[in-house]
């Protein structure tokens, strides 16, 4: 009893329901000696009859009856669900769940997936910041965002940013009292707002970049964040130093509440990309976030 065919238990289900032969064998793709092969080795296998043919069509006898009532239902759950599962892989519908760095997420991604939610309402989003790096499929993500060279070997990486900077900046306050830093070395000397990244196992240290020299300075001060925007909101009030990508500041500095210094040591970081574990049986939803996402402006 152990090894009965499913596949013939599926064929019986069918046949009940319809009640006609040519139509089950229709539904099924198969001819009707097929199916009746089928029947007749499933009720060998069971020991009993489940089917009477009459000249009006097909008919359950009483042991036939009782299987179909305890097993139709079960099988048209497993039907709605692989349709449902049919409707996910041909339209976007379902939740899509990404971790990402704030910066990410409200200069690339909101700005971008918010578009979509009007014409698929079916669709979902789950945006989580983390600066950490995150185990994407033991966390149960559909994909991550971190900058190029951050990037497991395994995953599959799709630019969705430019490259960009970061710079260092400071209020107009805060430089009425102090000198601009005009190497890094001489940010030791000034009031750095710090950032602790749980992925560097502590304060974050300040990269910089000119000719070919790279430098990494571990700043000091009166502040430390976890996350960046807070950093910038303590600068912009003039409390300190901020390390921050350039077009997260630049509408800032245009404006003139804030001043860039150390720009030739300003380092450029590759830009972000979405990635992922594989590109076998993406769902449709999965394949239009990637497609708006994608960054097409490459040089």
């Amino acid at each position: 009893m152990n090894n009965i065919d499913f596949n013939s238990l599926f064929t019986f289900i069918i046949v009940a329901r319809e009640r006609n032969f040519t139509r089950a064998a229709a539904q099924l793709g198969v001819s009707q000696s097929a199916l009746s092969h089928s029947i007749r080795r499933l009720e060998e296998k069971l020991g009993v009859r489940l089917l009477t043919r009459t000249t009006r069509g097909v008919s359950t006898t009483e042991v036939g009856e009782r299987l179909f009532s305890n097993l139709g239902h079960l099988y048209g759950g497993i039907e709605d669900e692989l349709k449902v599962l049919n409707d996910l892989k041909e339209k976007p519908v379902g939740t899509i769940r990404i971790t990402a760095h704030d910066h990410a997420i409200n200069t690339i991604l909101w700005p971008k997936l918010s578009k979509l939610l009007p014409e698929y309402p079916e669709l979902n989003f789950e945006l989580s910041i983390a600066y950490e790096f995150t185990d994407i499929v033991d966390s149960r993500f559909d994909a991550g965002v971190r900058a190029g060279d951050q990037i497991a070997k395994d995953m599959i990486a799709v630019r969705i940013s430019p490259d960009f900077k970061m710079v260092v900046v400071g209020s107009p306050v805060y430089f009425s009292t102090r000198e601009k830093p005009k190497v890094p070395q001489d940010l030791m000397s000034h009031n750095c707002i710090n950032l602790r990244l749980a992925t560097y196992g502590g304060i974050y240290a300040w990269e910089f970049e000119k000719k070919g020299e790279k430098l990494n300075i571990q700043v000091t001060g009166q502040m430390i964040f976890n996350t960046s925007p807070q950093g910038l909101t303590a600068a912009l009030d003039g409390y300190g130093l901020c390390y921050a990508p350039e077009d997260l500041v630049q509408e800032s500095i245009i404006k003139g509440d804030l001043i860039q210094v150390l720009d030739d040591w300003s380092p450029t970081f590759p830009g972000y990309h979405l990635y992922y574990p594989s590109r076998r049986q993406s769902s449709a939803a999965f394949q239009l976030i990637v497609n708006t996402l994608r960054y097409t402006n490459q040089v």
